[in-house]
């Protein structure tokens, strides 16, 4: 899996754009969090769409961000957390143990 860092509101402002393109993926990580560490690897381990790109966000480095991104989609923080973009909207999110790649491919619009 090809992780993109994501560490400014740029960032998030071109992503959201490129969602109404190609899905986008917003992966929150503590590094602070063995349940984060364990859903990283689940994920990683996972066979990942191939028409989504994928986005690491170290909360703990960049906390602030990762609280405009619960202001901006509407979705309630949490960690670990992913939340799929697509058409400039979040329209999947799970948090911690109910995170598994082929619930995320499974709500992929454009699959």
């Amino acid at each position: 899996m090809d992780w993109h860092k994501l560490i400014n509101e740029n960032q998030l402002e071109e992503l959201t754009e490129r969602s109404k393109e190609r899905p986008q993926l917003i992966y929150k990580h503590s590094t602070r969090c063995g349940t984060s560490s364990l859903i990283r690897s689940r994920l990683e381990r996972a066979t990942a769409p191939a028409d989504m790109d994928f986005y690491f966000l170290d909360l703990i480095a960049y906390r602030s961000l990762s609280d405009k991104i619960a202001q901006i989609f509407g979705v309630r923080h949490e960690s670990p957390q992913v939340l799929l973009i697509q058409n400039g909207e979040c329209v999947y999110h799970q948090s911690h143990g109910a995170i598994y790649m082929e619930e995320i491919a499974a709500r992929n619009m454009r699959a």
